[in-house]
């Protein structure tokens, strides 16, 4: 369990003030959730020689981290002897079915040490998991990401932690295994209030990029001109550059759903009105968000909000088959960098 991990790195540190040759083994690390997210942060854990089992609901997507030296088990509750289990699902249902539903996480004699998510899900619902966490004697931190697949395969992640400093100080090398990235904000469930700030600028920004690339495509100028002078522009930034090869050739391919990101503007207007925080550009942008969901192309990026965009104002977008740097050193189809 993690409290004999936590003692023995506490000894440890201890011991390093007249023995610096002391070494503590590193922490049996358990992984809950491998989807497109969750894979690609556990491989790096994996790659980085962490002693890795994870699990995942559709146990199929779990199988390529064997590859990289994980294991993989068929029940969560074969990750309770694990010093840190990580958890990367998509809703606070979610979370709580795999802690706390039949067979879950912390429903047996046995739990690890900490919990330490990595979704996006509410203030009160992390709250509400720190507590019943809290009961277990099982530390809980809150540990949302910024990017997708891509950016942490990369090794571009961002990672913003809040809950007790002392738990976050034994996990943050394995944090920083994760990310490039890794900020620590303070105690309770504040990381939780960053994330879904930073998604609600994520679909503000989109909207507007949005908006100003149809403009200059109906007024004669091709897309990836103007996303290369605004990308090197003080205006330009890693996401835009990130997102410009989806709207210059129009592949949709999935990194954040409209429904996802329509969940995290639910969470930001309700944190608003919680706070008496007027945010008129946000609420703004939850429609057009809304309007892609109503679309139905909900299997798709979030990037289809430039189409959307296109047909309002008349005009329909054709893909323009052009190479587009997206500032993540992805290979060229001809395999050129």
């Amino acid at each position: 369990m993690i409290g004999s991990y936590f003692e023995q790195q506490t000894i440890a540190e201890a011991d390093q003030m007249t023995d610096s040759t002391t070494d503590a083994s590193g922490p049996r690390v358990g992984w809950i959730g491998t989807g497109r997210m969750g894979v690609a942060m556990a491989e790096r854990l994996a790659k980085a020689g962490v002693d890795l089992t994870a699990w995942n609901r559709t146990l199929a997507k779990a199988e390529p981290l064997k590859e990289h030296g994980a294991a993989v088990c068929e029940a969560v509750a074969d990750l309770r002897d694990r010093d840190v289990v990580f958890t990367m699902v998509s809703t606070s249902a979610d979370l709580e079915k795999v802690l706390l539903g039949e067979g879950g996480l912390l429903t047996g004699d046995q739990v690890p040490g900490a919990v330490v998510d990595c979704s996006t899900i509410s203030t009160e619902a992390s709250a509400a998991v720190r507590a019943i966490c809290a009961e277990r004697g099982v530390d809980f931190l809150a540990a949302p990401v910024s990017g997708n697949g891509k950016v942490v395969r990369s090794g571009t992640l961002s990672l913003v932690v809040s809950g007790p400093e002392a738990t976050y100080d034994k996990v943050a090398h394995l944090l920083r295994h994760i990310g490039k990235s890794v900020t620590y904000v303070g105690e309770g469930d504040l990381a939780r209030l960053v994330k879904i700030a930073h998604n609600l600028m994520l679909g503000v920004v989109t909207q507007s990029l949005a908006e100003i690339t149809v403009l200059v495509e109906k007024g004669g100028v091709s897309r990836h001109a103007f996303l290369e002078f605004l990308n090197n522009s003080v205006m330009g930034s890693a996401f835009t550059r990130y997102k410009s090869p989806a709207f210059v050739n129009l592949d949709y391919t999935p990194t954040f759903t409209p429904i996802l990101l329509r969940k995290d503007f639910d969470l930001g207007l309700a944190a608003a009105r919680s706070l008496d925080v007027p945010m008129p550009v946000t609420a703004i942008t939850a429609q057009m968000v809304q309007a892609s969901v109503g679309s139905g192309r909900v299997d798709e990026d979030f990037s289809i909000l430039l189409d959307l965009q296109a047909a309002a104002s008349g005009i329909e977008l054709k893909p323009e088959s052009v190479h587009v740097d997206d500032g993540l050193g992805t290979p060229r189809e001809d395999g050129r960098s």
